[in-house]
C-alpha cells in the first residue's frame, strides 16, 4: 500500500523535550555535520595532490582501464550491499532507543547482508576466471574490493549518528592511501599496482571499523524469519540503487564498450571533479537522514519541515556557488591539474557542473523527507526514469560525441530525478517557494562564472590564473550572497548571528 504521510504518523513529543535538548540536538548535528565536511575536504584534498601525479604517470589510457574495470566491479558490489545502506541507516535510527531490538536488528541485518554477499563474491570470481580480455589481471585484483565491501557496516554507525568513528577510519586510510600510490606507482607499468591499492584501501578501511562494532552493538542470534522479511524492503532500496548506477556507472562502461578508454579516462577525471565538490553537499544528506528518520518516527513534522527548509536553502547557496565556480575556472583548471592531454576535457567539466544543483536538491528531497517518511515509490520512480533516459542518450550520443554524449547524459538523468522528486513533493513541501528562495542565488553564480572565465581569458592558463580566479569567484558572490541574506533576514543568516555571539560569548568568559 502507499507508504503514509506524515500526518498519518503524526504523535505527540514527550512534554518533557525542552529548549535545552532541542538545542543539544542541533548540537550534535553540526559536530556530526563538521565530522563529515572534514572528511569531504580531505576527500577533495587527497585527489587534488593524487590525480595530477597519477594522470602523468599512468596516463588517460591508465586512469580509463581502472575505472572501466572498478566500474564493472561495482556492480558486483551494488548486487552485494543489495540497498543495506539506506535501508539499514532507516532501520537502525528507527529503532536505536531500544537496545534489544537495536541488537536484532542489526544482527538480522548483518545476516542477510552477509549471505547475499558471499554469493556474490563466488560469482565474481567465476567471472574474473572467464573474463577475456588484456586486464584480466587488474580485474583479478578488483576482488578485494568486492570483499571488502561484503563486511562493510557503515549503514550501523551512520543510523546511530556515530559519524566520528566512520571519518576517522576512512581519513587514516585515505593517508595511507596517498603515501602507497606516491611510494609504488612509478611509470605507466604500474596500472596494477594502482588498481591494488586503491582496491587493498577499500578492504582495510571496511575491516578496520569492526574494532569498534562491539561497544555500540552485541550480536544476538539472528532470527531467521525476522531477517528474511528484511529482504523485501532491501530489494526496494536496491532497485533504486541499479537505477542511480546507471548515470553514474554505466556511462563509464558504455563508453568503454562503444568508443575508447582514453574517452573513460577523459571521463572519469572530468566528473571526478564535480563529484568531489559535491561530496561537501551529500555529506549534510548523510548527517540528516538518521535524525529526519528518528523525527518522522516521532511524528515531529513541524521541526522536520523547519530543518529542510534551512537545509534546503543553505544547500542551494553552496552548491549554485560550486556549480558556477566550476564552470568559471574549468578552462584553466583542467590542463594545470591534470596536464595539457586533459586540457579539452574543460568542455565535458562544464557541462557536468550543470548536474550540481539538481543532484543537490534532490538530495536534501530524498534524504531529509522521501526516504525518512517511507515514500520510497516516489524515489525509486524518480531514479528509475532517470536511468532510463540516461541510457537512452548514452546510446545516441556516446556513439558520436564520445566523452562529452555520457555528460550531456548525466545532466539529463540529475534533471529529470529533481524535477521528479519535486513534482511529487509538491503535496507536503513548498517546492516553488524552495526554487523562488534559490534564483537570486542563481543570478549571483552567473555573474561570477562570467567575471572568472573572462579573467581566465585575458591571464592565459597558469597556475597564478586559476588563484586570482578563485579569489575574485568568492569575493563576488560572497558579497553578493551575505548582502541578500542580511536584506532578507533569511534564517540561515540569523542563525550564523546566533552563532557567531554564542562564540563571542565564550571567548570572552575563557579571558
Amino acid at each position: 500500500r502507499a507508504a503514509p504521510s506524515l500526518r498519518e504518523t503524526q504523535t505527540h513529543l514527550p512534554t518533557s523535550i525542552t529548549e535545552k535538548t532541542i538545542a543539544t540536538c542541533y548540537c550534535n548535528l553540526r559536530k556530526n555535520f563538521i565530522y563529515q565536511v572534514a572528511y569531504q575536504v580531505l576527500i577533495i584534498l587527497i585527489p587534488m595532490v593524487t590525480a595530477p601525479y597519477i594522470s602523468r604517470t599512468i596516463g588517460a589510457n591508465g586512469v580509463g582501464i581502472y575505472s572501466y574495470t572498478y566500474s564493472i566491479a561495482s556492480y558486483f558490489v551494488l548486487v552485494a550491499k543489495l540497498g543495506i545502506e539506506v535501508y539499514g541507516n532507516r532501520a537502525i535510527a528507527a529503532v536505536r532507543d531500544d537496545k534489544e531490538k537495536l541488537n536484532q536488528t542489526f544482527s538480522d541485518l548483518l545476516f542477510i547482508h552477509v549471505f547475499f554477499a558471499f554469493l556474490v563474491v563466488l560469482v565474481y570470481i567465476g567471472y574474473a576466471f572467464v573474463y577475456p580480455s588484456e586486464y584480466t589481471n587488474i580485474v583479478f585484483i578488483q576482488i578485494l574490493y568486492v570483499i571488502g565491501e561484503m563486511i562493510e557496516v557503515d549503514w550501523l554507525f551512520f543510523g546511530l549518528e556515530k559519524f566520528r568513528v566512520t571519518v576517522t577510519r576512512n581519513s587514516i586510510i585515505k593517508l595511507l592511501t596517498l603515501v602507497a600510490i606516491f611510494l609504488f606507482v612509478k611509470d605507466s607499468n604500474d596500472v596494477w599496482v594502482y588498481c591494488a591499492i586503491m582496491a587493498a584501501g577499500t578492504a582495510l578501511s571496511q575491516t578496520a571499523v569492526w574494532i569498534f562494532v562491539p561497544s555500540c552493538v552485541k550480536f544476538v542470534k539472528p532470527n531467521f524469519k525476522d531477517a528474511f522479511s528484511h529482504l523485501k524492503p532491501l530489494i526496494t532500496f536496491f532497485i533504486p540503487s541499479i537505477a542511480v548506477s546507471l548515470y553514474k556507472v554505466m556511462d563509464k562502461i558504455m563508453l568503454g564498450a562503444m568508443s575508447s578508454t582514453v574517452e573513460v579516462g577523459f571521463y572519469e577525471n572530468s566528473e571526478k571533479i564535480v563529484t568531489m565538490v559535491l561530496g561537501l553537499v551529500t555529506a549534510l544528506g548523510t548527517v540528516m537522514m538518521p535524525r529526519m528518520t528518528n523525527l518522522a518516527a516521532k511524528g515531529n513534522e513541524e521541526q522536520s519541515k523547519k530543518i529542510i527548509n534551512t537545509s534546503m536553502n543553505f544547500i542551494m547557496i553552496l552548491t549554485l556557488a560550486m556549480a558556477f565556480g566550476i564552470v568559471g575556472v574549468s578552462k584553466v583548471f583542467m590542463p594545470v591539474f591534470f596536464g595539457d592531454e586533459f586540457a579539452s576535457c574543460y568542455i565535458l567539466v562544464m557541462i557536468i557542473a550543470i548536474s550540481m544543483p539538481f543532484c543537490a536538491f534532490a538530495n536534501v528531497l530524498r534524504t531529509q523527507f522521501l526516504i525518512p517518511n517511507n515514500h520510497d515509490r516516489i524515489y525509486q520512480g524518480s531514479v528509475i526514469s532517470g536511468a532510463v533516459l540516461n541510457l537512452i542518450v548514452n546510446a545516441t550520443l556516446i556513439p558520436f560525441l564520445g566523452a562529452q554524449g555520457a555528460a550531456i547524459g548525466t545532466v539529463v538523468a540529475e534533471g529529470s530525478v529533481c524535477v521528479i522528486q519535486g513534482f511529487f513533493s509538491r503535496k507536503w513541501l513548498p517546492i516553488w517557494r524552495y526554487i523562488r528562495n534559490a534564483i537570486p542565488y542563481l543570478v549571483y553564480g552567473i555573474i561570477m562564472a562570467i567575471a572568472v572565465y573572462g579573467i581566465g581569458m585575458l591571464m592565459g592558463i597558469s597556475i597564478m590564473t586559476l588563484v586570482v580566479q578563485v579569489l575574485v569567484g568568492v569575493i563576488i558572490y560572497g558579497v553578493l550572497a551575505l548582502l541578500h541574506l542580511c536584506r532578507s533576514h533569511d534564517e540561515i543568516w540569523n542563525m550564523a548571528i546566533q552563532m557567531l555571539s554564542s562564540g563571542m560569548r565564550k571567548l570572552k568568559k575563557k579571558q
